[in-house]
């Protein structure tokens, strides 16, 4: 059974611009559930995945697996959502404008592989007592950067 589809198109010639696009709006959860998540769940869910994801960045094969979860640290978490939304070229695109790769990749290989095990582990160790619990959720929300390079 085969079915008809037909696609419509507004061509504005001449006309007036066409209205910003309409950024998606992620709304994080209420903030006493994300507390709550914090204290029972997600402090030792963020430090089993964040050795987790290092141990994936010493390897080559694991490594797109590591730098997903060290990029995924502040929603797991805390529940916060990761995604912004810019505007190039009148195009809708997901995340900040990132630095050139090869800068990224040559940070990683010299860098940011051991860098980013320190900063976890100071991150985990700052999260286990009451009063670092602050600076743990900065250090984790910078971790991508500190690995990669990557803008937030």
């Amino acid at each position: 059974m085969a079915q008809n589809i037909t696609i419509e198109q507004n061509v504005n010639v001449g006309g007036p611009a066409p209205p910003d696009p309409i950024v998606p709006e992620q709304k994080p959860p209420n903030i006493l559930l994300r507390i709550v998540y914090l204290v029972f769940i997600g402090w030792w869910l963020g430090a089993l995945v964040s050795g987790i994801a290092w141990l994936f960045n010493v390897t080559i094969i694991g490594l797109p697996i590591g730098l997903y979860l060290i990029n995924r640290l502040p929603t797991i978490i805390t529940l916060r959502p990761c995604t912004q939304w810019r505007v190039e070229d009148g195009v809708l695109k997901q995340g900040a404008e990132q630095r050139p790769f090869l800068l990224r990749a040559v940070y990683f290989v010299i860098i940011g592989w051991w860098f980013s095990g320190l900063w976890l582990a100071l991150a985990l160790l700052c999260l286990v007592t009451i009063i670092g619990i602050p600076l743990a959720l900065l250090l984790y929300e910078r971790a991508a950067a500190v690995t990669t390079l990557r803008r937030m």
